[in-house]
């Protein structure tokens, strides 16, 4: 804990934050996308952007897994939910997800569906043991950083001989979030912000490591420093940003070095490897359809594949009319922009995904009341 409060220390916190504002050129703009939701939680939580000066902008970016899984992919659980005879297991924030008709994990249970919140994968299959009459699907998500935990419990569920487990597999990949912001026209055409860098994932660079951020630094010219949570990360990654960005720069540079390294986790890269491969595309909220950019069970497991094994909705669904979710995962608004946010749409009484997981930026602006502070200085 008294290294935890070291990187929360008010003193450095401000002598970096002094530095920050010390460097940024005042002609110019800066315009940081943090990708993942834990920084957008630790930004919030910490008042960090009120600490900036006003020309650098941060941006909220797709990296909370919870927001980022479409209707469809939720409707596709629920009905899970609903099949005579299955168990679904699911991480407690899926429960609150609205899928059609406003529906959720959780109504679906209170309707007498049998769903089970579980803190690991590895409780799916023991729940798959201890019922052998039952199907057990695990209701699997997340970036790279979840995906090695539902690769072992494949693979144990195979060791065991368990023909009762099987996956409802929704793991998606950072790079390819991060090329389809940057590339894609069909994005774009959604609407979109200038992105000049990004503070990049600390979880999932853990994981993958440096060296997959390498080509938006090396051939789309963006610098990318990897951070870690806590609000002393987080600026210094801004303030390595700015550096690199007032010397013309574009390099990978990990501030959050005590746990990643430019290689990541050989060992979780290589069960992943093992159990899954890619998806010719997948559809995100607010990104679209992105080419390979998620991933499957390999055909060696295709009998553990839920997709396989029970018929599943897989018609898209529209989000809210008035939710502006896919706006704001792509940073192109902010929460407060969204005449849904605070109003209809809060925690206790989500439309959109981005209100239910701590990581999504509009559960985080509403817990730490930064909305309230934008429309006092609005005119």
């Amino acid at each position: 804990m008294r290294y935890l409060q070291a990187f929360r220390d008010r003193g450095l916190v401000r002598a970096v934050a002094a530095a920050v504002r010390a460097e940024v050129q005042p002609a110019r703009r800066y315009h940081l996308m943090e990708f993942c939701g834990g920084h957008t939680h630790a930004i919030a939580r910490y008042g960090l952007a009120a600490l900036l000066p006003e020309n650098v902008r941060l941006i909220h970016g797709p990296g909370c897994p919870v927001c980022v899984l479409p209707i469809e992919r939720i409707d596709g659980a629920i009905e899970l939910a609903r099949t005579p005879g299955v168990i679904l297991c699911s991480y407690g924030d899926m429960l609150r997800v609205p899928g059609s008709g406003r529906t959720s994990l959780l109504k679906t249970r209170a309707a007498g569906g049998d769903v089970r919140m579980v803190y690991s994968a590895l409780d799916a299959v023991a729940l798959a043991a201890a019922n052998p009459e039952r199907q057990v699907v695990l209701f699997a998500i997340g970036f790279e950083t979840t995906t090695p935990p539902t690769a072992v419990a494949v693979l144990q569920a195979r060791a065991a001989g368990l023909r009762n487990f099987s996956v409802f597999c929704n793991h998606v990949l950072t790079p390819s979030a991060i090329q389809s912001i940057l590339e894609a026209p069909a994005v774009r055409d959604l609407g979109t912000v200038p992105v000049d860098g990004f503070i990049g994932p600390a979880h999932v660079s853990a994981v993958i490591g440096c060296r997959p951020y390498e080509y938006f630094a090396e051939e789309l010219q963006r610098p990318v420093v990897i951070a870690g949570f806590e609000p002393l990360d987080v600026l210094q990654a801004i303030l390595m940003l700015v550096r690199q960005l007032n010397a013309g720069r574009a390099e990978v540079e990990n501030e959050y070095s005590r746990a990643v390294t430019r290689t990541g986790n050989r060992r979780a890269q290589m069960l992943v490897a093992g159990v899954f491969e890619l998806r010719r595309a997948f559809t995100w909220r607010g990104l679209g359809l992105v080419p390979y950019s998620a991933l499957q069970l390999k055909e060696s497991f295709a009998d553990m594949d839920a997709e396989r094994r029970f018929p599943l909705p897989s018609r898209p669904v529209p989000d809210h009319p008035a939710c502006e979710c896919g706006a704001i995962l792509r940073g192109f608004k902010q929460p407060a922009e969204c005449r849904l946010f605070a109003t209809a749409c809060t925690p206790d009484t989500p439309i959109g995904s981005c209100m239910v997981s701590p990581e999504g930026a509009c559960a985080a602006h509403y817990a730490y009341g930064r909305f309230r502070a934008l429309s006092e200085t609005a005119p």
